[in-house]
């Protein structure tokens, strides 16, 4: 089971059943905000829907393809990271992220990220880590800017938004690259 210490308030757990409540209430408090980036946000009505989205990560994670997990600061849950579906034949993932209302900016994401490019790079033994955002979500492009990954291009209307179509920034790390990095 993963769980990682980072520091003495922030952990990762991996997202079991019993923090659909707490991850709930967090996307109830952060609506506004994320459902500007995030596509998902609108169709999450009741807890049942995380309690799904949790079961599928649960079996993901059964099936070697990925995992997620909650981001808890001082024991709240502050957020959620994972990994996209895992393809072993090009040894290569995806990171997705997202924080709730009042923990942005504080590198909390930036160092669960970190953890998440060492666990896909050297446990799993992954070649590549890719993270894709919405080109004018800065605060999301912020991270893998800071953790030394490369911009490689923008795929154009990638993703339907309420507000319509958003183009995705593609930033990609090579196993190589994050060795050199450390």
């Amino acid at each position: 089971m993963f769980n990682y210490v980072i520091d003495e308030e922030l952990k990762l757990k991996l997202l079991m059943p019993e923090h659909a409540r707490p991850m709930f209430a967090l996307v109830e408090r952060s609506r506004a905000r994320l459902r500007q980036w995030l596509p998902w946000v609108d169709g999450v009505t009741e807890q049942a829907h995380l309690e799904t989205f949790i079961k599928n990560s649960v079996r993901q994670g059964s099936e070697n393809g990925g995992f997620s997990a909650g981001l808890w600061v001082r024991e709240e849950l502050a957020g959620i990271i994972g990994y996209h579906e895992i393809d072993w034949h090009n040894r290569s993932v995806g990171i997705g992220y997202w924080l709730g209302e009042g923990y942005e900016g504080k590198g909390y994401m930036t160092s669960a990220c970190r953890v998440f490019v060492d666990y896909a790079l050297l446990e799993m033994d992954l070649n590549r880590v890719e993270i894709r955002c919405a080109t004018g979500n800065r605060t999301s492009r912020a991270i893998p800017e800071r953790l030394g990954f490369v911009f490689e291009g923008v795929i154009r209307q990638a993703e339907k938004l309420p507000s319509g179509y958003v183009n995705h920034a593609v930033y990609g790390l090579l196993r190589s690259e994050w060795k050199l990095l450390g």
